[in-house]
């Protein structure tokens, strides 16, 4: 492992919710699909199973952002061992054969709910895929990593395993930032992000700015060389920078500190992370919402 994989902090399991850009997301949707997504196996009414099943299942943008970002992990592992010119032809066939295969293995939304009877993950799926890593290979940014970032490989962190959350502590606070990709130069640290959906800068602001609250925290970096990137793979490639720092901080950690005091009104029991009942759990007053909620079948909502 880097030095940098060395100098991450363990902690020992605790049972109280920790915050994260994704959960909060889900929280200011609706807080009946927060209460399927998070605390599922305290609903009474549904069968955990048929809970979870919902809780899986995929789209096909979803899909192709999953798919775009575990490609990009294997290439930058194969960048680290070698920078030998990539054989286009075999890369775009290791492409379509991992696109099959992870896509086999999921559950679609669309035909869950019977919105169609199947999906050609070839023709739907692969080309979104094989061009979002095409932009990528064709980038500034891909020749930069080439002739800048190379000489310090040995201290790349890309996207960690399924096993590592990117837990930190803001302001004493248990959150979760868990990185794309981060790499130093000289007396920076560089963190990417990949996005293959539509522009949001507001709500991908936040979430890189607790990219930098957890390099900080773990590496004891200050702000001012801790350089944060969203890099969109689609339609093109295209980069915002977002840039961080103490002032950034204080307003993003008073936000963290906000939103956790949200979550935790609704447990009974905030140290064990134990919801309130279900019906505390409102849905949206946004119908229109529900027409995309993968938990819709589970609410009777007309």
């Amino acid at each position: 492992m880097s030095i940098y994989g060395d100098k991450l902090q363990r902690f020992d399991r605790t049972s109280i919710l920790g915050w994260s850009n994704t959960r909060f997301d889900t929280f200011g949707q609706c807080k009946r699909k927060y209460f399927y997504q998070y605390y599922g196996k305290h609903d009474v009414e549904h069968d955990l199973r048929k809970i979870n099943l919902l809780k899986e299942l995929t789209t096909v943008p979803l899909e192709v952002g999953n798919i775009s970002h575990k490609v990009i992990q294997r290439l930058l592992k194969r960048l680290q061992k070698t920078d030998a010119p990539i054989n286009l032809e075999q890369f775009y066939s290791y492409v379509e054969q991992e696109t099959l295969a992870i896509c086999s293995q999921k559950n679609f939304e669309e035909i869950h709910y019977k919105k169609r009877d199947s999906i050609d993950f070839k023709l739907e799926v692969f080309p979104q895929v094989s061009k979002a890593m095409d932009n990528f290979l064709q980038s500034d940014r891909m020749q930069w990593l080439l002739e800048e970032a190379l000489a310090y490989k040995d201290d790349w962190l890309i996207e960690f395993g399924d096993d590592y959350y990117g837990e930190c502590r803001i302001d004493d606070l248990k959150a979760y930032c868990k990185v794309d990709f981060m790499f130093p130069i000289e007396d920076e640290l560089h963190i990417l992000d990949w996005k293959t959906g539509k522009e949001h800068y507001a709500k991908y602001s936040t979430q890189l700015q607790g990219y930098a609250g957890w390099a900080n925290f773990h590496f004891g970096k200050e702000y001012s060389k801790i350089k944060t990137t969203i890099a969109y793979l689609l339609p093109e490639y295209k980069e915002k920078s977002v840039e961080v720092t103490e002032f950034h901080i204080d307003d993003f950690t008073e936000r963290v500190r906000s939103q956790t005091d949200e979550m935790y009104k609704y447990c009974s029991e905030p140290e064990l992370n134990i919801p309130m009942a279900k019906e505390i759990f409102k849905m949206t007053p946004a119908v229109n919402f529900c027409k995309y909620c993968r938990f819709r079948e589970l609410c009777d909502r007309e």
